[in-house]
Formats: C-alpha cells, structure tokens, sequence
C-alpha cells in the first residue's frame, strides 16, 4: 500500500505548530498540541524515517545532519542526480556508451542483453528516449557475426 502523506511529508517543508497569540504566530507548546498536531508531527517523522531507512547504512551515514525529510530528500536529489550541467554529461556520456556498445568476445548473449538493458534503462532515466527501432536495430548490430 502507498502512503501518499508520507510522500507529501517528503515534498513539503517541516511541519512548525504555531498558534496565534496577541496577534503574533508562536510555536505552540507540546502540553497544548492537540490530536491533528500530533499526526502531522508522526506523519514528517515517518517520511523521514522512510526515506533513511531506504539508504544503505554506508549512505545513510552521510546524511545524518539532515532532520526534516524534505532537506534530507533535496541532498540526495543534489548528491545523485546532481545539477543541469551534470544532468547534460550524463546524458552525453550514456549516447556514448549506446552509439559504442558491441560485443564483448567471449561474452554470453545473457551478459550481452543484461548490459544492454542496464543501458538502455539508464538511459530512460536520464531522460533519454529511443524509438523501439532504433534500439532494436543496436541490439542486432551488436551481436557477433557468427550468432547471425
């Protein structure tokens, strides 16, 4: 099952309990919160425990400064996703290894497909999309001669 407000947890900046008092927002004592007060405080501290416990525990060591879900998930963004001209090179560099993939002597056709797969998926998330011909027509050219 999803839970979409751990997910909107994750997207939206930490929850402050205020109140209004003499016409001037304060944050509001523990003692008074009241029930929805409280969901909302579990339902930011279950996004972020989400989200930490996805990481691999060498990962998630790195980014124990991080308290609120929405900095922790921005710096991952930040960290592996990286910035436009990052993004750019990225996309670059997997046309590359597409427009140069080719069989490997000695390689089964099982390690041959798993890699190109791993590729052509890399190359979806990266935003790259290939028609169904195109990637079709790769795979047949890589394959070695005597398999044809």
């Amino acid at each position: 099952m999803k839970d979409f407000k751990i997910w909107r947890s994750i997207l939206r900046d930490p929850v402050k309990i205020t109140v209004t008092v003499g016409g001037q927002l304060v944050d509001k004592s523990v003692e008074n919160y009241i029930d929805e007060d409280f969901e909302l405080i579990e339902e930011q501290e279950r996004g972020l425990a989400t989200l930490t416990m996805a990481l691999s525990p060498n990962i998630a060591q790195g980014f124990r400064e991080y308290t609120s879900a929405k900095a922790l998930w921005e710096a991952l963004i930040e960290l592996y996703e990286g910035n436009e001209d990052m993004k750019e090179s990225r996309q670059d560099m997997l046309r590359q290894k597409f427009n140069m993939f080719k069989y490997i002597p000695g390689e089964t056709l099982e390690a041959q497909l798993q890699r190109f797969i791993t590729l052509t998926t890399d190359m979806n998330i990266a935003g790259i999309f290939l028609s169904k011909s195109k990637i079709n027509k790769k795979l047949l050219n890589a394959l070695p001669r005597s398999w044809i």
